[in-house]
């Protein structure tokens, strides 16, 4: 089913400080003294306490148990284990324009036993992988320079040629373990109340009863000498480094933590060399501190280590049995969920030790996005990389390497051949295979999905709506319980949330491709037919509403006459602005012209439907003016200035670039450069970050965030920002919704699931033949459920809550 409601993103999660990195704490200069009085090093890191500000009474939204996920999980993230090694696959290598060598590995694979077939590909560079998946065609076969295309890669120094010895997965699965083990080692330091110095802290031979149970809820006590698991550097032979210590497995992750207590001490040894020297190249380290809140806070500058990134600060209180917590993070690590609640008090232990494992794995992975892990890790990825070019190089002018150069994907051997080529994969597969156990064995492997938390339901959990409509949705939207869906032949239909019974509201000459159901303003906005005959309708949801509960005809286009809106016909796209509080603005786009509109909000409730007597909203709405642009913009949005007052702007997409128009003077701004031959413009989202303009500038396989401020007058200072940012997506989206905290990608057979904050994958669910419809924010009390209406297996429609 092909996708031709581009509106379907514009309501969802966009509002004015939703979106907000305060969340995740402020970036504050911290400093401390030691026992004498001296002041320590300074340090510049992220605090996190729950809330955005002390001396406000702001605070994040309510904390959910369901908005605790693990980030990037390796199961979904390690595709060359999980989807290549050990089974029929081709890789090739090549240099690019600059003579830098990389590889590139291909599967046809089966995608998540759904019986969806698709390519997945990973290129990899010194910079990084790059990981997409393509739709598979029975009848196109896909070729290699086809997927680098995909992947933006058009020139070469030398092109890609296939490696066809089997030990190279070897190679790849080394390359892929640079991006960081599936196991982690933290430390655990005991503070008692007023101590000051790590001198202090790391001396504490015994810990205390409360913190006792605080290891206790971490994991399981285990005896080091013999211990056969994951053993994060500790001597499991002579016991060098103590008897025993804290284990745990945790979503399939072994978790081995350096408790300061468990590690060995010495009474000549005042700076406790040995507990340093783990829990100091530790990147997370929890420290436990006795005492109440009002005590002497820690501050990361009285631990000196240059490797620890993270500290999490734990206190427990005996009076209500509850653990309170706090988070620092060194400025130059990326943000990572999930937020605190507000206030950082748990009462439930499990929940507290969920979310406590969740921050401090997620913490150590963006940890590794620093520009120290970073640029350390490309070092190691480009030597590792040029030492297999080197190793492959004897090889280049052989038969081995040149064979089947730019050949089909998976190509049939030719009958004179099979056989050789058989026996080759056969042995292409023992090895992967051999490989990959020996990986399970070793304990380095994404092998399981298993929690020790509490069974939960997750906010993307769907639910059936109608399961035999029987016609294609082309857009809709929706209208209280119900679904306003346009559909390919048969008009417009009602489908009742409660008796799911559809019920025809425009017969099928009314065809609509887009259409915005708006109750507080008592509105439909429709856009139907086609080029030079396509036009913007306006309908009172009242009078169409009186007009089913009396059963009156089903409208027909000709019924529709006096909704039209004249100065629109050929508009071919149109948007509406999401904020609408003192009135609502459209802006049609007629070819390369852009017609902006403008409907007063009534005063009182009521009044326009009243006052005007007329069925027809059309009256009410005054054209503006016209903008004239170079092309005819592919996507739309309106984006709302601080004041409202000349600074109203429209984001236009067309030919390579994003550009941002101001709809007082239609002066034009280069907002982004698309650099990539081909441009699949998906949306352009604005989301508002603490009350400031920004926008969601999504194509091909590409997600940009970019600050729209601060606004001079009327010229937006278009800037490179800070809070600017950008990810990709592992498959082509054909439309994007934006949930806070989430971000989810709509692709042929599947939602892959983001967080907005940082674009690091959550969830990928497989759903076959996927379209999105709808997606709407309700409010049912004072709760907001966000939730997307999609179409799968053409004829069933399934309503996706976020919740």
């Amino acid at each position: 089913m092909r996708l031709y409601c581009s509106s379907a993103s514009e309501d969802l999660g966009c509002r004015r400080g939703d979106f907000s990195r305060k969340h995740y704490g402020s970036v504050e200069l911290l400093i401390s003294s030691d026992a004498d009085g001296a002041i320590q090093r300074a340090g510049r890191f992220r605090v996190e306490n729950g809330s955005s500000d002390e001396t406000s009474d702001y605070t994040p939204g309510t904390w959910r148990r369901t908005d605790v996920h693990l980030e990037n999980p390796e199961y979904h993230t390690r595709w060359f284990f999980k989807y290549f090694l050990g089974k029929v696959h081709q890789n090739y290598v090549g240099t690019d324009a600059e003579k830098i060598p990389f590889y590139l590995s291909v599967v046809l694979s089966d995608q998540n036993n759904q019986r969806v077939p698709q390519y997945r590909a990973i290129l990899w560079r010194k910079a990084g992988t790059l990981k997409i998946s393509l739709p598979y065609s029975p009848t196109k076969t896909l070729s290699v320079k086809s997927i680098l295309s995909a992947m933006n890669m058009d020139r070469f120094e030398k092109g890609p040629r296939e490696i066809l010895n089997p030990e190279i997965q070897k190679d790849l699965l080394v390359l892929e373990e640079q991006e960081g083990s599936v196991n982690f080692k933290f430390g655990v330091l005991y503070a008692k109340d007023g101590q000051l110095t790590d001198d202090e802290m790391f001396s504490n031979e015994m810990g205390s009863e409360s913190f006792d149970k605080f290891l206790n809820l971490l994991g399981d006590t285990i005896t080091l000498q013999g211990w056969a698991g994951y053993r994060g550097g500790l001597d499991t032979k002579n016991d060098t480094t103590g008897i025993k210590s804290i284990y745990t497995v945790y979503q399939g992750h072994e978790l081995m933590f350096h408790v300061s207590t468990m590690l060995p001490y010495s009474k000549e040894n005042k700076q406790q060399v040995e507990r340093k020297r783990h829990i100091g190249n530790d990147i997370v380290t929890i420290v436990f501190q006795e005492g109440d809140d009002a005590s002497s806070s820690f501050k990361p500058s009285m631990i000196r280590s240059h490797f620890t990134h993270i500290f999490a600060l734990v206190r427990y209180n005996s009076q209500n049995d509850s653990y309170r917590l706090k988070i620092f993070s060194e400025e130059s690590v990326p943000l990572f969920g999930p937020p605190l609640p507000s206030p950082p008090v748990f009462t439930d232990h499990q929940e507290f030790r969920d979310f406590l494992l969740v921050k401090l794995i997620n913490g150590e992975k963006a940890t590794l996005e620093t520009p120290t892990f970073a640029q350390k890790r490309q070092r190691t990825l480009d030597m590792l990389i040029r030492s297999l070019y080197q190793d492959l190089m004897p090889d280049l002018h052989k038969n081995m390497l040149n064979r089947r150069s730019f050949s089909d994907v998976l190509p049939e051997s030719p009958k004179s051949a099979r056989k050789k080529e058989e026996a080759r994969q056969a042995e292409f597969v023992r090895i992967g295979q051999a490989l990959k156990l020996r990986t399970i064995v070793r304990g380095d492997a994404p092998t399981s999905l298993v929690t020790t938390g509490l069974c939960r339901k997750e906010p993307w959990e769907s639910q059936s709506f109608c399961s035999t409509f029987p016609y294609e949705i082309v857009c809709a939207d929706s209208w209280g319980q119900s679904l306003l869906a346009a559909t390919d032949t048969a008009g417009v239909m009602l489908l009742d949330g409660e008796t799911l019974l559809p019920v025809q509201v425009f017969d099928k000459t009314m065809v609509v491709k887009q259409m915005h159901v708006l109750e507080p303003q008592d509105l439909l906005i429709t856009r139907a037919d086609k080029g030079k005959d396509a036009r913007l309708y306006v309908f009172r949801l009242s009078t169409m509403k009186r007009g089913l509960e009396e059963r009156q005809l089903v409208r027909s286009k000709c019924d529709s006459r006096e909704n039209k809106l004249e100065k629109t016909k050929g508009c071919h796209l149109y948007s509406i602005n999401t904020h609408h509080g003192s009135e609502l603005r459209i802006v049609a786009a007629i070819r390369n012209k852009l017609l902006l509109i403008t409907r007063k909000h009534p005063r009182f409730e009521g009044f326009s439907a009243v006052a005007s007597g007329a069925d027809s909203p059309v009256e009410e709405f005054q054209y503006i003016r016209e903008i004239c642009l170079c092309d005819p913009p592919v996507v739309m949005a309106l984006v709302d200035g601080p004041t409202g007052e000349n600074d109203n702007m429209i984001c236009v997409a067309y030919k390579h670039q994003f550009d941002l128009i101001n709809e007082s003077t239609g002066d034009a701004y280069r907002l982004h450069h698309v650099d990539a031959n081909r441009v699949n413009f998906v949306a352009a989202i604005d989301v508002y970050e603490d009350g400031e303009a920004g926008l969601l500038l999504c194509y091909n396989y590409v997600c940009y965030y970019k600050k729209v401020c601060p606004f001079n007058g009327s010229t937006p200072m278009i800037q490179s920002n800070t809070s600017d940012f950008h990810f990709s997506w592992n498959q082509m989206p054909n439309a994007i919704v934006c949930a806070f905290p989430y971000i989810l990608a709509f692709t042929t057979d599947s939602i892959e699931i983001r967080l907005v904050v940082n674009g690091n994958l959550v969830y990928t669910a497989v759903v076959p033949e996927l379209q999105l419809s709808a997606s709407r924010v309700s409010m049912i009390g004072n709760i907001m459920f966000p939730c997307a209406v999609f179409v799968s297996n053409v004829n069933c429609n399934s309503n996706l809550h976020l919740n």
